[in-house]
């Protein structure tokens, strides 16, 4: 836990109030979610019992499996869901837009809109990614076929699974982690992973504090647990029953069902409209508009007839997957604190950013010492926050992105000041004049970091057959001996 982070939950004990710990949304809310409340039976292996999903706050639709030990009720389950997800998925590839690639000399083309699917919980993105990969390589023929579609939603459920791994996307988003990126409520982490307890301390009922309504929220009679595990006194004493039989009590059971799932519903419809009423983040269009590159990637891998996903990945994949998922929460981390002050903060104090004045700048310094000149301008910055950078350190400026600035020395004037000499690079024009505005002027007000959005380049790996056999490589084999040796052996 950071030290803001602590501040804000002892300050949110204080009020009886959540605390903001952002002051900017950091992920996309569509217009159009579909949100999915997945139930799964207590004591089977990622069992469906019932989903509530829609896209209408007004009118959700209950998917039940009147009977989880049936094979045949699972399937026909998994048929009508992928009826619902799929329909939903489809409807997004329609219009495209063209986008320039590799320096504006060619273009390629993307989907103007993306889905975005919402579960209440980590629990829920861990229902989607085991259900999809018990789908998504069901037969179609033979004696146990399942209709087309059900493979094909379990390729959509393992797309949407891996993306909810990378940092920054909004493809697959649930409620309690979106809500505790931007709120520190009174109580502990484990606690805020119940939705209903997260809610009641960012949006208490009038005349409660935050504490008492998450103590309400405890009472699993008024606020059901948010799936997909139940609550054991319900299992017990109303899902037991009416699952004892071989043919339950459909009307029955989907009545009971429905209550449990409803408040739930109504919880994740109050969390997407606490989120959408902050303002987005300067980056978290860019963020989306990368989602709609991968949606429609996997959209054209699945019209072109490209294989499902593997059961795992090999060693190879495997690492260039990590390193993939590494860089984008590096990139992650770098857009939040440059798009949020409050973010920034946090930086600020362990001297990794700080905020000075500009007191001296040199635009028009020229750097000839090497095979030709250069512009370099110098500028003097004086803070009072602290400053943990070492001469020779990179630094930018969120207002300044494409430009560094080199740290040429560090001094401390007093106890409470200090400068520090900079010599810029980038951002400036091609010619051994600064474009105007592109050197910070005398008396402006800097934030300078170690952050930076520059390019990460993807790592090198090797091919699958270039690794050891303990990798994947194709193993060493001596070759069988003649028969002649054998004989004579």
């Amino acid at each position: 836990m950071s030290t803001l982070t602590a501040l804000a939950r002892a300050q949110a004990v204080v009020a009886g109030r959540a605390q903001p710990v952002a002051t900017v949304r950091h992920l996309h809310v569509h217009q159009r979610p579909l949100v999915l409340i997945p139930l799964a039976m207590a004591g089977e292996a990622n069992a469906p019992l019932a989903t509530l999903a829609g896209t209408d706050r007004a009118a959700p639709r209950l998917l039940i499996v009147a009977q989880p030990r049936n094979r045949d009720h699972r399937f026909a389950y998994a048929a009508e869901l992928a009826d619902l997800v799929v329909s939903y998925v489809d409807s997004f590839a329609g219009a495209t837009e063209a986008v320039a690639v590799d320096r504006g000399r060619d273009v390629r083309h993307r989907f103007t809109d993306a889905p975005q699917l919402w579960v209440p919980n980590t629990g829920g993105v861990d229902f989607l990614r085991l259900f999809g990969r018990s789908t998504r390589f069901r037969s179609v023929d033979g004696e146990y076929a399942v209709p087309p579609s059900v493979p094909l939603l379990g390729r959509w459920l393992t797309f949407f699974a891996n993306s909810a791994e990378v940092a920054g996307s909004s493809l697959l988003l649930n409620a309690v982690q979106a809500l505790g990126l931007h709120w520190a409520t009174g109580q502990s982490s484990a606690e805020d992973a119940q939705l209903a307890a997260l809610l009641g301390w960012i949006s208490p009922p009038p005349g409660s504090t935050g504490a008492q309504a998450a103590r309400a929220a405890e009472d699993p009679a008024l606020s059901p647990p948010a799936g997909p595990a139940t609550d054991p006194v319900f299992d017990n004493h109303v899902l037991a029953p009416l699952l004892a039989t071989a043919e339950p009590d459909v009307a029955a059971l989907t009545q009971v069902l429905r209550a449990q799932l409803l408040p739930t519903w109504e919880l994740m419809w109050q969390a997407l409209d606490l989120l959408a009423a902050l303002p987005p983040g300067a980056r978290v269009a860019g963020r989306w508009d990368s989602d709609r590159d991968t949606y429609s990637g996997f959209f054209q891998h699945l019209a072109d007839g490209g294989p499902p996903q593997p059961r795992r990945d090999g060693a190879v994949a495997a690492a260039a997957r990590l390193h993939r998922l590494e860089n984008a929460a590096t990139r992650y981390a770098v857009q939040r604190a440059f798009d949020d002050p409050l973010v920034m903060a946090e930086y600020r104090l362990t001297g990794t950013a700080f905020v000075g004045d500009v007191t001296l700048a040199k635009a028009d310094r020229i750097d000839d010492s090497g095979k030709r000149p250069v512009l370099r301008p110098r500028i003097m910055v004086v803070t009072t926050e602290p400053v943990r950078v070492e001469r020779g350190a990179t630094l930018t400026s969120p207002q300044r992105p494409s430009q560094k600035a080199t740290v040429i020395s560090v001094t401390a004037v007093d106890e409470h000041k200090t400068e520090v000499l900079l010599e810029l690079s980038g951002g400036m024009g091609r010619k051994l004049v600064a474009e105007p505005g592109s050197v910070p002027e005398v008396g402006e007000r800097l934030l300078l970091t170690t952050l930076s959005e520059a390019y990460r380049p993807g790592g090198a790996f090797p091919d699958p057959d270039q690794t050891p056999w303990t990798h994947g490589g194709p193993p060493v084999t001596e070759p069988a001996p003649e028969p002649d040796a054998v004989s004579a052996s």
